[in-house]
């Protein structure tokens, strides 16, 4: 047996290459960024070339920095940023647009058109989200629309479509292989999660030829080897799922009404709800969360566009700190919020919300507000946008939470993670490891090779590093006031 799995974390803003052992513990990583486009307010572009050769250089520089040859590597898998899309020539394997990230709000008009028209309950139904620029099918029709002769192209079978799993796979293979995974297929909007099946009808209304799209594949899978040129040797590509589930995977959250928080640039909360793909009612999204041996999972998500972005913006934008780490010494300098409340509305409210035309809101300031009042107010908002969603999710679901598993930046801030706790009354557990989305990639593609055999040998190698229980201080004019500023936030571009 080789020595090690390789995981491919293709982010927003770098690609990773990091490599896991059997403890499920990294050894080596290499991170490298790649460009941001933003041509008009409200789109974000990237290079699909660029991501793919930033990825190859970073695969290529772990290997030479851990010293290793192709034969050490049992698989590779796949972890990314969902949504953003990707079409390209099959022949030449160059795309003809560049990729539109997850962020774009170019298509916000377009996706209110198909509200209009009633396609609303129909997508919810078979998809599982509600509509919104933020998935990939209205991103495609723009593609087809505004690049010439792209429509008949993608008729004929000369275009292929792919999420940046997709992409990176159709490189790695030369074009052998155009496959996605559920979990990434489900983000789509054109993908029916109960029949498991690419949507007649959902093709139909967006007016997307069924040649472009990929195969779907389970998350643990065989997709294929790498061709032999690219690394000094095939490696077998074993595991691909979206960011968000795989964190859930690797956060070892198998059971039902098991929770994890990935605190990024925004915060995802997915729950996994087992056998049953739950209709929310609160404006949760429901989603396969993953499908191994033929058993799928769905989960419930809430997805929070703003999380520890918020201290990057403190940072960037406006110079209250100059390392993010300062938030936390600023907030413990003093006892409360001091009546100031921050919601991040910046680029609208996510879950549960969904209000594209909010904006950021900072409220409660007096003569005696401080820098730390106005750091406590911004940590506080992070727990309670997150708190908001993990009410919801219970609504939803009518299961009774125990704890909260976290992972990402800002879980390593102490303050906010015992906020958390005392917001939600749960229990909040961060593991040892917290790069649980690319550790839930390695464990996907390490189970579809033997490397491991099963999730229950997976679960032992999960570590809690630290759990934050509930101290029992009373939050409850903390969420009241957080309510109402959330309320004076909403529709603030929208004119009466």
């Amino acid at each position: 047996m080789s020595k090690y799995i390789l995981t491919i974390d293709a982010g927003t803003t770098s690609e990773r290459a990091i490599l896991f052992n059997k403890k499920g513990e990294i050894v080596n990583v290499s991170q490298k960024e790649f460009e941001q486009f933003y041509p008009q307010p409200g789109w974000v572009e990237h290079s699909p070339l660029e991501i793919w050769e930033t990825q190859k250089f970073t695969i290529n520089d772990v290997m030479e920095k851990q010293g290793i040859v192709a034969d050490e590597i049992s698989a590779i898998g796949i972890t990314n940023q969902r949504e953003t899309t990707i079409v390209w020539d099959r022949k030449t394997g160059k795309s003809i647009y560049k990729a539109i990230v997850w962020q774009d709000r170019r298509t916000a008009d377009y996706c209110e058109g198909l509200k209009a028209a009633g396609h609303a309950d129909m997508i919810q139904e078979k998809t599982g989200l509600l509509i919104d620029a933020y998935f990939s099918a209205s991103k495609i029709r723009w593609i087809l629309d505004h690049v010439e002769g792209a429509q008949v192209r993608a008729e004929n079978g000369e275009l292929a479509f792919g999420t940046v799993d997709t992409w990176i796979l159709w490189k790695m293979t030369e074009g052998k292989v155009h496959a996605t995974d559920v979990s990434n297929a489900s983000r789509t909007m054109l993908y029916n999660i109960q029949q498991l099946e690419w949507d007649e009808e959902l093709l139909d209304v967006f007016n997307i030829p069924k040649a472009i799209l990929p195969e779907v594949k389970q998350s643990s899978d065989d997709f294929g080897k790498t061709n032999a040129s690219l690394f000094g040797g095939e490696i077998a590509i074993g595991g691909i799922a979206g960011d968000q589930q795989s964190a859930l995977f690797g956060q070892m959250c198998t059971e039902p009404g098991m929770v994890k928080n990935t605190y990024g640039t925004g915060c995802f909360l997915i729950m996994n709800t087992g056998q049953d793909a739950i209709k929310s009612k609160y404006k949760l999204l429901s989603t396969i969360a993953w499908q191994v041996d033929g058993k799928v999972n769905y989960a419930l998500e809430g997805s929070i566009f703003i999380g520890g972005a918020i201290v990057q913006w403190l940072r960037d934008n406006v110079h209250f700190v100059e390392a993010a780490p300062e938030i936390e010494a600023l907030a413990k300098s003093v006892e409360d919020n001091g009546g100031v409340y921050f919601v991040p509305g910046f680029v609208g409210l996510g879950a549960p919300h969904w209000d594209q035309y909010s904006t950021g809101l900072m409220i409660g300031l007096t003569r005696g507000t401080q820098k730390g009042h106005i750091a406590r107010a911004a940590l506080e908002a992070l727990a309670l946008q997150s708190m908001e969603v993990v009410e919801t999710m219970a609504k939803d679901s009518g299961i009774d939470l125990k704890e909260l598993r976290v992972d990402g930046g800002a879980s390593a801030n102490n303050l906010l993670m015992q906020i958390q706790a005392d917001v939600t009354g749960l229990d909040i557990v961060r593991p040892s490891i917290v790069e649980t989305t690319a550790q839930g990639a390695a464990f996907l593609a390490g189970l579809s090779v033997g490397y491991w055999q099963s999730t229950d040998e997976i679960k032992l190698l999960w570590q809690a590093e630290r759990t934050f229980s509930p101290t029992g201080t009373d939050m409850d004019e903390v969420k009241r006031t957080w309510s109402r500023a959330v309320e004076r936030a909403k529709s603030w571009l929208k004119e009466d």
